[in-house]
């Protein structure tokens, strides 16, 4: 039986397969627009630069709709990703692990038939880890 594990971040996702015990990273895929900040994100709306490094944006409520959409993007992305690895009946079980708020955007991301293969989920940034950490820290997962 083959077990994805997903280990991701706004900016990365590492897919990684388990048969039996043995962990083997399938694939990787990076978003780099989740490595940048809001104000890299957004174009200036005109005027000088005085103008633009106002509060607006924080008194408004629009501080971090840029990454956030952006994070909702990659999220939809990876869960694409996971659509294609369920319905080509290669994946049979499945595991996430990301840090809390992506997670729950991976989540909802999801098909219904896909999260039904979710048998864990780890609320911790591994994303940068070594094959050697992420395998630890998912070995008590089956």
């Amino acid at each position: 039986m083959t077990t994805y594990i997903v280990v991701a971040d706004a900016a990365r996702a590492r897919i990684f397969t388990r048969d039996a015990l043995t962990l083997a990273e399938k694939e990787s895929m990076v978003h780099a627009e989740g490595r940048l900040h809001e104000g890299d994100l957004v174009t200036d709306r005109g005027g000088d630069v005085h103008e633009s490094m106002s509060s607006t944006a924080r008194s408004s409520g629009e501080e971090g709709t840029a990454s956030q959409h952006e994070n909702e993007l990659f999220a939809k992305e990876v869960a694409n990703r996971l659509y294609s690895a369920r319905v080509d009946n290669s994946m049979e079980k499945l595991i996430l692990v990301a840090p809390p708020k992506f997670l729950g955007l991976l989540r909802d991301e999801l098909d219904n038939p896909t999260q039904k293969l979710v048998i864990h989920s780890l609320s911790k940034d591994l994303s940068k880890a070594s094959l050697a950490d992420i395998q630890q820290a998912v070995s008590d997962l089956r």
